[in-house]
C-alpha cells in the first residue's frame, strides 16, 4: 500500500503531557504522506482552539463523560478513566466504525491503522475487533516502563515504592544505583506529606492496576515510545522481550520543526515571559514549573518561594490557577515588586524559554517531556518529582545522566536554596547535561537511531495498513508479566 492511502488515527489520553507528545507524532507521520486523524475529547477540543488543521491532518473529537466544569486533575484521574473507558470507548467505538467505509472521510482515506495512548487499551482492543491494526505508544520514559514490567518481582522481595533509601534489585539494568524511593508512585496524600498512609499506596491496588496496564500493552501489534537510544537504550532493550515490537522514536519534540502550537496547549501560553527574559544576562535565571498536573500545598509554596527568593537569581515561576490560593497570590504580590526579578505566569511556551540564552537552570517536576525537553537545550535541572513516573526521571536525572539534582522527598528553603545555586553555578553538571544534548541531538538527526526507528515505523504502519481488515489478527493474549502465551 502507498503511504498516501495510509490513514492513521491517533488517540492520546486527554492530558496535556499526552497530547504533548502526540502532536509532534502527528505531525511528522503527516510530513511521511500519512494522512492522520488527530482524535481529541471534545472537552479539549475546546480548550485548545484548534482551526484549520494542514493538509492530510485534521482534528475529531469524542465526549470523555464528565461535566464541561469538572476539574480533571490529578486527584480525580481515576474517574476520568472510568469515563473514558465507558462514555468514551462507546463513542470511539461508533466514530472509528464510521470512519472505515469508503468515502466517509472527504478526502481522507479509510482509517487503516490506530495508534492509541497505551493507557487506553480500550482503543487498542475496539480497533482489533473492528479489524483495524492498532499499537500502543506509551508517554512516559522506558525507564518507568521498565519499573512497571518488574513489579510482580518487586513485590515479590517486598521492594515497593516507600520514601527510603533502600536499594532496588528486582528492576533489571538499574540494581546499582535505584532505591525505593525512585519507584514509580501514585500522588502525595492530600496534605503534601508522606504520610504512613501514603506510604502504605505503594502496594496499593491500583498500582497493580497500572502495571498490568503496562504489561497488556503486549497485546498490541507494536510499542512506540517516545525516546533515544542515548538516553533509555538499555530499559528499551529490556523492555523487548515483552513486546510483540518497540520502536524508539524519540524526544519527538526534536524531530518535528513545529512546535506544539495551538493544537496542544490546554492553557493560554504567556508570550510575555520570553520578552521579560530577554531583559536579563546569560543563565541568569531560575526557571520553575512543575507541569500540567502537578499540586503544591500551602507549606510547599511558602518553602519553594523563599528558598528561590535567598538564590538572589531571578526567577520566572510557571504557577497554573488551580495550584494557588488568596494566601499564596498574596505572598506573590509582596514577592514580585517591581517584576524586574520575578516574573509569575500561569502558563509558558517552555521550549522557547528553555532554549532562552538566559535561563540557567530548570526546577521541574520531571515529566518526561520537561526532562528531554531540557536535556536537548543543555539546560541543568532541580528535579521535585510528584508522582508516576517522575520519580524514576528523577534518579536518572542526577545518579546517571549528572543532568542535574534530584530533590525528590524534600521541599524545605534551605534545601531550595543550595540545589538551585548548585544547579545553576555547577560547570561539571552543565557540561554533563550539554554533551548528553549532543548525543541526543545525533539519534534524532538523519541517520541517527530514531530517526531510522521512525521510519521503521512507518513502513511497518504501511504494512499493517495493506492487510485486508478480514485478515487483521486476533489480539495477542499475554501472562500478566507481558511475555506473549502461546
Amino acid at each position: 500500500m502507498a503511504v498516501a492511502a495510509v490513514h492513521v488515527l491517533v488517540f492520546p489520553w486527554p492530558l496535556q503531557g499526552h497530547i504533548n507528545t502526540f502532536v509532534p507524532f502527528s505531525k511528522a507521520l503527516v510530513n511521511s504522506g500519512v494522512h492522520v486523524t488527530f482524535l481529541h475529547t471534545d472537552h479539549n477540543l475546546r480548550r485548545v482552539r484548534c482551526t484549520a488543521a494542514a493538509p492530510r491532518l485534521r482534528y475529531l473529537s469524542i465526549p470523555d463523560g464528565l461535566p464541561d466544569d469538572h476539574p480533571r486533575s490529578v486527584g480525580d484521574i481515576f474517574t476520568l478513566m472510568e469515563s473514558m473507558s465507558t462514555t468514551g470507548s462507546a463513542a470511539y467505538r461508533a466514530l472509528l466504525l464510521s470512519l472505515l467505509s469508503p468515502g466517509s472521510g472527504g478526502e481522507f482515506p479509510p482509517v487503516t491503522c490506530v495508534v492509541a495512548d497505551g493507557i487506553m487499551l480500550f482503543a487498542i482492543d475496539i480497533a482489533e475487533e473492528l479489524g483495524v491494526p492498532a499499537l500502543a505508544f506509551r508517554t512516559a520514559s522506558a525507564n518507568s516502563f521498565s519499573a512497571y514490567l518488574a513489579v510482580p518481582r518487586l513485590l515479590e522481595l517486598g521492594e515497593t515504592p516507600l520514601p527510603v533509601d533502600d536499594p532496588v534489585h528486582g528492576v533489571p539494568g538499574m540494581e546499582g544505583f535505584l532505591r525505593r524511593r525512585d519507584l514509580p508512585r501514585l500522588a502525595p496524600a492530600a496534605d503534601g506529606h508522606p504520610t504512613e498512609s501514603a506510604a502504605a499506596a505503594g502496594v496499593h491496588p491500583l498500582l497493580l492496576t497500572m502495571a498490568k496496564g503496562i504489561a497488556d500493552c503486549g497485546r498490541a501489534r507494536a510499542l512506540v515510545l517516545n525516546t533515544a537510544a542515548s538516553l533509555e537504550g538499555s530499559a528499551v532493550a529490556h523492555i523487548s522481550p515483552h513486546m510483540r515490537d518497540v520502536f524508539a522514536i524519540g524526544p519527538l519534540h526534536a524531530m518535528s520543526s513545529s512546535v506544539p502550537g495551538p493544537a496542544a496547549s490546554l492553557w493560554r501560553e504567556d508570550d510575555g515571559c520570553v520578552a521579560w527574559l530577554d531583559g536579563h544576562a546569560d543563565r541568569s535565571v531560575v526557571y520553575v514549573s512543575l507541569g500540567s498536573l502537578t499540586h503544591i500545598w500551602h507549606h510547599e509554596f511558602t518553602e519553594f518561594l523563599l528558598g528561590l527568593l535567598a538564590t538572589g537569581y531571578p526567577f520566572l515561576w510557571v504557577l497554573r490557577p488551580d495550584m494557588v490560593g488568596a494566601a499564596e497570590e498574596a505572598a506573590l504580590r509582596g514577592a514580585v515588586g517591581d517584576g524586574s526579578k520575578v516574573r509569575v505566569v500561569e502558563w509558558a511556551p517552555q521550549r522557547d524559554v528553555l532554549r532562552h540564552r538566559a535561563v540557567g537552570c530548570f526546577l521541574t517536576h520531571s515529566g518526561w517531556n520537561s526532562t528531554m525537553e531540557s536535556i536537548l537545550e543543555g539546560v541543568p535541572m532541580v528535579c521535585w518529582p510528584f508522582f508516576a513516573d517522575q520519580h524514576i526521571n528523577s534518579r536518572f536525572v542526577h545518579a546517571v545522566w549528572r543532568a542535574g539534582l534530584d530533590m525528590k522527598d524534600v521541599c524545605d528553603r534551605s534545601t531550595v536554596t543550595s540545589m538551585v545555586t548548585e544547579a545553576m553555578e555547577s560547570s561539571e553538571i552543565r557540561q554533563s547535561v550539554q554533551a548528553l544534548a549532543q548525543r541526543v541531538k545525533r539519534d534524532v538527526a538523519t541517520g541517527g537511531s530514531s530517526d531510522a526507528e521512525f521510519k521503521r515505523l512507518v513502513g511497518f504502519i504501511a504494512e499493517l495498513s495493506a492487510t485486508p481488515r478480514h485478515q487483521a489478527q486476533t489480539p495477542v493474549i499475554t501472562n500478566g508479566d507481558g511475555r506473549h502465551q502461546e
